[in-house]
């Protein structure tokens, strides 16, 4: 039987065709959405944090060090061998590695390739382009405040 009414009509088959296309379209999205989902990390809007208690100056010997959170960063707090309390961001300005304090060095120091910032947060040594960022600190009590400079 021919029909002669101008348009296409369509067949059983692509009907069937179709409805099997999307469904097995329907089956990789529903696989690969959560995947995608659970590899990439959620927008968080992060607040603004401009003053932490980074912690306790009787817990801060003479010549040692402490890394505290400021925000979603480190930041780490340096008393010195003269007793003096100082505070940077911990990331490296090299490759964002998280420093340390070396007492035996008496520097800042990061593992990653070796790099060496002096007791001001000043690049001394090995790869890193520029100084750490340095905060404001405020001693309160027994409390160590940290605060942006600004």
């Amino acid at each position: 039987m021919n029909h002669e009414s101008g348009g296409v009509r369509p067949t059983r088959r692509r009907i069937i065709d179709w409805l099997l296309g999307t469904a097995v379209g329907g089956v990789i999205a529903s696989i690969v959405y959560p995947v995608l989902r659970y590899v990439l990390p959620p927008k968080v809007a992060e607040a603004q944090t401009n003053s932490v208690m980074a912690g306790k100056l009787s817990q801060l010997p003479p010549n040692s060090g402490h890394i505290f959170r400021f925000g979603s960063k480190p930041g780490i707090v340096i008393r010195t061998p003269t007793g003096d309390v100082r505070a940077f961001s911990a990331v490296c300005t090299h490759l964002q590695c998280t420093v340390q304090y070396r007492s035996d060095l008496e520097q800042i120091w990061c593992a990653c390739h070796n790099g060496h910032y002096n007791l001001n947060g000043i690049n001394v040594s090995g790869p890193p382009p520029r100084p750490l960022t340095k905060y404001k600190v405020a001693i309160k009590g027994d409390d160590i405040w940290v605060s942006r400079e600004g």
